[in-house]
């Protein structure tokens, strides 16, 4: 079975390392892995050239984001051909046969275009985080934390994007991420938008990812709530339009109450993320934030 790998690197050369290390290791599948850095600013770029002269390496000249640095990666592997895609983050662990599993679901499945693992965390590694997830814009916590029921494939409604196989029609009909978001949503965007040109989203519960949250938990009190408060906006203003005052009110009022939450609990740099997230969401600034949000949720000396 044929395939192409995407990681994407950010100042994080060992678990890229790891994970190529791992995917070498592999017996039947032998895929082409395509490694995009996001402009590291540490050695990453030598030492992924050293140890890994064997993968596709694209240098990206500024951090253009999940989306981004995932596309530039996309925008290669489609000139390759008609191949499954797989998105893969390099601080998450998958087998290779649950790589098969999945690639044979894919191609005995004409109407999933999408499909990834039931993903677990990688420290507690019977700890399910998600069976597949829900529209964010529609809800407040959008993972499924359970089975729906016994098939080993399983409809959803969107695919977490640590691991994520994508047949390349897909990206050619529905079109690539979309790099407004930067980090966090455009995955479900994309699982959406192929919805709507007839493509299904689907899990298989025969098989994994591991995913160690710990990782990259520097960001999880300025960037990433920042990021995930903000994109909500803009998932509603593409795909509610007619409800758009409704989700807007609602995202409004719980990012308020948040942040008032987390403010009382001494966590300033998380309260002014939250409050800075909803603003630029309500404004419809989008793209990458990244110095602008750090710099104004920096604690204050």
């Amino acid at each position: 079975m044929d395939l192409i790998i995407i990681l994407l690197n950010w100042n994080a050369a060992a678990d890229t390392l790891r994970c190529l290390r791992e995917i070498s290791a592999w017996q039947a599948l032998r895929p082409t892995v395509i490694v995009v850095d996001n402009a590291s600013t540490d050695d990453s770029l030598a030492r992924i050239a050293a140890e890994a002269a064997h993968v596709h390496l694209v240098c990206n000249e500024t951090n253009l984001g999940f989306a981004g640095g995932n596309n530039r990666g996309l925008e290669a592997a489609l000139a390759l051909g008609e191949v499954p895609i797989l998105l893969l983050n390099n601080d998450a662990t998958i087998s290779e046969a649950d790589i098969a599993t999945l690639l044979q679901v894919l191609a005995q499945r004409s109407e999933i275009g999408l499909i990834g693992p039931l993903l677990y965390d990688g420290q507690d590694k019977n700890r399910l985080l998600a069976a597949g997830s829900k529209d964010p814009s529609k809800h407040h916590h959008s993972h499924n934390h359970s089975l729906v029921n016994d098939d080993p494939v399983q409809i959803v409604e969107c695919v977490p994007g640590t691991a994520i196989i994508g047949k390349a029609a897909v990206f050619r009909q529905a079109g690539l991420l979309d790099e407004a978001y930067f980090f966090s949503g455009e995955v479900a965007d994309l699982c959406l938008r192929a919805r709507q040109d007839g493509w299904l989203s689907a899990i298989s519960h025969e098989a994994r990812v591991y995913h160690t949250l710990e990782r990259s938990s520097d960001f999880r009190s300025s960037l990433y709530p920042y990021y995930i408060i903000r994109n909500r906006f803009l998932l509603t203003r593409k795909f509610h339009q007619q409800l758009k005052i409704f989700f807007f009110a609602f995202w409004t009022l719980y990012s308020l109450a948040l942040s008032l939450k987390v403010q009382a609990t001494g966590q300033t740099s998380l309260a002014k993320a939250v409050r800075l997230g909803l603003i630029d969401g309500l404004q419809g600034r989008f793209g990458n934030q990244n110095e602008r949000v750090l710099a104004k949720t920096a604690p204050s000396l």
